[in-house]
């Protein structure tokens, strides 16, 4: 079955005729192949048009909704938030920060976001995309409080797609943590359509931890490009679990020497999701770091999927780059599939890639039912254990909790 495409860029409010004219562009250049599929190198793992086929009769960017709507904030958690409905920036608070060195704006004009070479679904957020937000971190700005963006996705959306862009500019030497955090009411098949970009001037920290609070039957692809400058460093920990479909898509420049980024992921897939982690890290300069660390445990009939490239040119000496994906397969149904992948150009690097995945050990789940512990409590305390060794990156003590907090709910289902 093929769905029904009902996009319509005169929905998006207030843009102007040039406007129109670009993204009515960007659509038709959309249209003539659609959605990707294996066909496509880097979708070889993940038919995402089979996939939309088989769970949507028709996609439509047709909707309304309220941006005025209210929400319910973490408790006893000191935090600055963002919140975005449906993709839209409804509502910021730096009430913990000096609002003078921040800047925080609606992310309107999409012609300031380049569609990614050879990525059809960036073409599509451009055409499309009704809103984000742009923050900007002033010079030598460091945050006090982390910062949380709120993905609140509302009751009526059904066969919608979402479309957003957000920017984010660390200046130099300033420092930014934020988390996602994903909260949906809708419950009925959406698609969520991201395109991110992140700038590090000179040494400047940025980390981001992604956090799923419920399950979710969101269809969601999130393409993240950043860019760092000298001694910058780009964090991003990904704890998606419980979403029906994800592909994260991430892009590091190490442009400038001593910059160093690293990747990790705990991720706990069970029955009907998929989840998918694709990544490039780019050394275009010597000296500089990369770390990427992907954890996966797949049950029933879920499918996990990592694939990871380091590229290092031919100036890049001194590089040192680590990747490892590793995963635990629960039952004969589940699926995980990784392709880590090398390209090196320069002589004087240390550079590793790996992939292991296999069963749980039975073992350790027999002494611990020796010791008084059912098997289902025993698979679960083993489970928890190889994801959480993840969470021993986070060097804040608050915000280290609240992620062993939501990994421990998604392990245990909620």
């Amino acid at each position: 079955m093929k769905q029904d495409y009902n996009f319509d860029i005169n929905k998006i409010k207030s843009l102007s005729y040039e406007e129109k004219v670009s993204r009515k562009k960007d659509l038709n250049i959309f249209l003539k192949t659609g959605f990707p599929n294996k066909k496509n190198e880097d979708w070889k793992f993940t038919d995402l048009n089979a996939i939309l086929n088989k769970n949507f009769d028709k996609i439509t960017n047709n909707f309304e909704f309220d941006l005025k709507k209210k929400f319910k904030i973490l408790e006893n958690f000191e935090h600055n938030y963002i919140l975005l409905t449906n993709g839209a920036l409804s509502k910021s608070d730096f009430n913990y920060e000096d609002e003078d060195k921040i800047i925080i704006k609606d992310l309107k004009n999409v012609n300031t976001v380049a569609p990614v070479k050879n990525n059809n679904l960036t073409l599509l957020n451009k055409a499309l995309s009704s809103g984000g937000y742009s923050l900007e971190i002033f010079e030598n700005y460091k945050f006090q409080k982390p910062l949380i963006i709120y993905n609140y996705f509302s009751e009526n959306l059904k066969n919608v797609i979402l479309n957003n862009s957000n920017n984010i500019k660390l200046n130099k030497g300033s420092d930014l943590t934020v988390v996602e955090y994903t909260i949906d009411n809708s419950k009925n098949n959406f698609i969520k359509n991201t395109l991110d970009k992140i700038s590090l001037g000179n040494n400047a920290i940025y980390k981001n931890i992604s956090i799923q609070n419920s399950k979710c039957s969101g269809y969601f692809y999130r393409y993240t490009q950043a860019s760092l400058e000298n001694n910058s460093n780009y964090q991003n920990f990904i704890l998606t679990s419980g979403l029906k479909f994800n592909k994260s898509e991430i892009e590091v420049n190490l442009n400038k020497e001593e910059s160093n980024c690293s990747i990790l992921s705990a991720l706990n897939i069970s029955e009907n999701e998929h989840q998918e982690i694709k990544t490039r890290i780019n050394h275009y300069a010597p000296n500089c770091k990369s770390y990427q660390k992907i954890k996966n445990v797949v049950s029933e009939n879920g499918k996990g999927v990592y694939q990871g490239k380091i590229f290092v040119k031919d100036i890049a000496q001194k590089t040192n780059a680590y990747q490892l994906s590793k995963a635990l397969i629960l039952n004969d149904e589940a699926e995980f599939d990784a392709k880590p992948e090398l390209e090196i150009y320069a002589d004087d690097v240390k550079c590793s890639h790996g992939s292991t995945s296999g069963s749980i050990d039975q073992d350790a789940i027999h002494y611990l039912m020796t010791r008084g512990i059912d098997k289902k409590t025993a698979k679960q305390l083993l489970i928890n254990g190889f994801l959480n060794d993840i969470l021993d990156n986070i060097s804040d003590t608050n915000l280290k909790k609240f992620a062993e907090s939501a990994l421990e709910g998604q392990i245990n289902g909620y």
